[in-house]
């Protein structure tokens, strides 16, 4: 399907990060856009304060009179997540609509376009959002798909007057094989997604295959370490472009960039933490290759304010500081956990973690168990399922069990904000994929009027 063809487009799971941005761009394009999504989220108000119509109602009925019959420029949009017994999905699939999923659509969208697309099993939200306001921040421009709501433009889609667009490649169900990037990242590689690969060989085969459909002209930036061939980067050692003398300022983090060609010193990016100077050392160096100047590029690191739900400062008070974060992985962990020790080592860590699937869960609970562990009071909520189905003996108590701290419990959602009204701690993190969002605000608020 041509892109220019497209006048009507309805989301089967417009809720979705991922789908929300897709939805955006085609409402600016002046399309009509519709959706279905099972709940309402601070995210689908947006959407309808933007005009786009949102059921809430999996019933055909529901579907608007403009998308009950199949039609040449209409497109389907849905996502993996919606169940196959959808009353929705299963109208549009028996009116015989080409039905997309969201990779597909990225992949029409940046056919004919410079494509920077990053890729890992973390990292890449932040530094896709880093890229893309480097590229913005600096008058170059582009159009952006994010999987996170950048601060400094409170969206996860960006519009460009040029011909160059950055997308957040997910390697989740081999999304990322519909792209043929000019210039592509890959920040990290380590065993997720294992319901959907199986083992970590394969996601590693998902992921050369992902650097294979790089552009012959193109460039490809990998994190050090990783088992591709490519330009490295890192904040540890001798890199083909590397981050030194890293150090706190002021609760910034400050660093050098150097590549062999450039030096740029003393750069201040407000998110903590070495894997986000390594993150922003990658952006810069698909900054630097697309000729943006190191001063330009200096200005727009400083003025980065980081994306929601990644190592957000929700509270900081002299009494409470607050933090969120959405780790989900045990690496993600232990590099969030790091940054909130470098930027505030004298002061007890109390963490809330929700842990996000079944599978994941079961797969890494060892490893899970070991980051945990070095927190000072861990309380665990229930597992977020997602799509999955319950998974027997595989509960947040399992995982409770194997964790060595003394302070350590379960607690419903629901009873989490006044136990911590009670706990009264002076670091709080909260920790978490699923809908451990839901209680950011009530925490705001017990711990502010503390």
């Amino acid at each position: 399907m041509e892109l220019s063809n497209i006048n009507r487009v309805y989301f089967v799971g417009i809720g979705g990060i991922g789908m929300s941005a897709l939805a955006r761009y085609f409402a600016k394009r002046g399309c009509v856009v519709c959706g279905y999504d099972k709940t309402r989220t601070a995210l689908t108000a947006q959407l309808e304060q933007e005009g786009i119509l949102i059921s809430f109602v999996d019933e055909e009925e529901m579907i608007p009179v403009a998308f009950r019959e199949k039609y040449g420029d209409t497109l389907i949009v849905f996502t993996p997540a919606i169940p196959k017994d959808s009353h929705i999905l299963n109208y549009f699939q028996r009116k015989g609509f080409d039905l997309k999923k969201r990779s597909e659509v990225l992949g029409i969208i940046s056919e004919g376009m410079y494509c920077i697309g990053v890729a890992g099993t973390h990292g890449k939200t932040t530094t896709s959002s880093m890229v893309a306001h480097l590229l913005t921040d600096t008058g170059f421009g582009c159009t952006a798909f994010l999987g996170g709501i950048t601060t400094n433009y409170n969206s996860n889609v960006l519009y460009g007057k040029n011909n160059v667009v950055v997308v957040e490649a997910d390697e989740y169900d081999r999304s990322f094989l519909t792209l043929h990037p000019d210039v592509a990242v890959i920040t990290s590689m380590d065993a997720d997604h294992l319901d959907i690969y199986g083992d970590e060989s394969h996601l590693h085969e998902s992921f050369n295959l992902f650097a294979s459909q790089l552009k012959s002209e193109g460039r490809l930036f990998i994190k050090d370490g990783l088992p591709i061939a490519g330009i490295t980067y890192s904040a540890t050692g001798n890199s083909a472009i590397n981050a030194k003398n890293i150090r706190v300022e002021d609760g910034c983090f400050v660093f050098d960039f150097e590549d062999g060609y450039t030096t740029i010193k003393d750069l201040k990016l407000a998110m903590p933490g070495k894997h986000n100077v390594e993150n922003a050392t990658a952006a810069i160096g698909v900054a630097l290759s697309l000729g943006i100047h190191p001063k330009s590029v200096k200005k727009a690191i400083a003025s980065f304010k980081g994306v929601k739900r990644r190592f957000e400062t929700i509270v900081k008070t002299n009494e409470h500081i607050y933090i969120d974060d959405y780790a989900h992985h045990p690496e993600e962990l232990r590099a969030c956990f790091d940054a909130v020790r470098q930027l505030h080592p004298d002061k007890k860590l109390t963490v809330i973690f929700q842990p996000h699937l079944f599978t994941r869960t079961r797969d890494f609970a060892d490893e899970f168990a070991k980051v945990l562990s070095t927190a000072d009071d861990i309380i665990l909520l229930e597992i977020y399922p997602a799509r999955e189905l319950l998974i027997e003996g595989v509960t947040s108590q399992m995982l409770l069990d194997k964790i060595t701290s003394e302070h350590k419990q379960v607690c419903a959602k629901e009873s989490v904000v006044e136990l911590i009204k009670d706990k009264n701690p002076e670091l709080v993190l909260t920790v978490g994929a699923g809908d451990i969002d839901t209680i950011i605000e009530p925490l705001k608020n017990t711990l502010t009027h503390a």
